[in-house]
This record gives C-alpha cells, structure tokens and sequence, in this order.
C-alpha cells in the first residue's frame, strides 16, 4: 500500500511539474465575438476552472444555503469586478489575487471549513473580483461586449454546476477523502500560479 501511494504521489508531482503552461492565467488570444465567445472564455485558464470548481464543491460541503448562495455572490461581484477592468480603474495584484483565491479555496474544501455565512460570501464575493477584473481588462474594444459578459457568467455558473455536481460525492466516506484530495490539489496549483505571478 504504500508504494502504490507514493507512485501515485510521485505521478500528480510529475503532472504539476510538467504543466505550468496550463498555470498561465488567461492565455485565450481570441476577441470578444459575442455570447459563445464569452461562453468559452472560462474554459480557457486553468486558474479560473479550479476556482469555480472548488466553489461549487465548497458550497455543496457546506449545503443550504450556501450550495446556492455562493454560485450566485461569485458571478454577480465577478460582472462587477469585470466592469472595473473594463474602465481601467486600478486595482492592485490582479494575477496574485487570483492564485491566492485557488489556495484558499483549495483549503476551505481540503478541511471542509464551515463557518459565519456572511464571512463566507465576503470571502467569495473578495475573490470574484479578482477574477472579473482579469476578464475585463482582456475585453476588446468595439465588440460586443455585453453578450460576451453574459456568455461569461452562463460558463462560469456551468463551472460552479460541476463543482456542486462533485461536491455531493461527500456524502459517502470515499467521496469525502476524494473532495479533500482535490481541495489539496487546487491549493498545489494555487502555488503554482502564485509563484509565476511573483516571478
């Protein structure tokens, strides 16, 4: 048994070492064409999947009201991060802020950490910016703008739903270790995009 743990240990190391590329928040290159576009566009970065993810699992583990409450905070102070990025008003480590929220989030689904609601969604809603703001900084000028927005909330919440989707897995036992096991792994990545933002 333990030498098919460490083989295991030994194959996610290989994984991370191998795919930093995957770390490079926001490479999509394309323009904002529209609705599919903006669809898509969360696909695109590796920081935002584990992100989104881990909220949809986070809130399943913590269950009502949260399952839902977090899912609807996170795009709604996402649009208004994005909405900061696109007027060019400064805001302060973009890129660090968004690595800091997979570690943390990976964290919170790690420990399955429970706690005051509101500081909960104050967590989120903290961390949506970031996101947003990211997202509209990239958004071109003359497209159409407000379908790719819309386009981008619909993929973040699908993100969330597969989150939510895994996240019931904690109600068996080897669920609950498998949810902690991918709670350690978005904080390893957090790490990753932390140290390229830092370097």
């Amino acid at each position: 048994m333990h030498l098919k743990i460490s083989h295991y240990s030994y194959r996610l190391l290989l994984i991370i070492a191998l795919l930093p590329f995957w770390a490079e928040a926001h490479v999509d290159s394309h323009q904002a064409l529209g609705f599919t576009t903006g669809l898509g566009h969360p696909w695109s970065g590796l920081d935002h999947i584990l992100a989104m993810v881990a909220i949809g699992i986070w809130g399943a583990q913590l269950g009502r009201p949260a399952v839902w409450l977090l899912p609807v905070v996170f795009p709604m102070m996402m649009a208004f991060g994005g909405m900061l990025g696109l007027l060019g008003v400064p805001f302060p480590s973009v890129e660090a802020g968004i690595a800091i929220s997979a570690i943390v989030l990976g964290l919170m689904v790690l420990f399955e950490v429970k706690g005051n609601m509101q500081l909960i969604v104050a967590l989120v809603g903290f961390f949506a910016l970031f996101h947003g703001y990211a997202h509209g900084t990239e958004l071109p000028e003359g497209q159409s703008g407000l379908l790719y927005s819309m386009g981008f909330v619909v993929g973040t919440g699908l993100l969330h739903g597969i989150g939510i989707g895994l996240g019931l897995l904690h109600r068996f036992q080897y669920g609950r270790l498998a949810l902690r096991a991918a709670g350690s792994i978005v904080m390893l990545m957090g790490g990753v995009f932390l140290w390229q933002a830092m370097a």
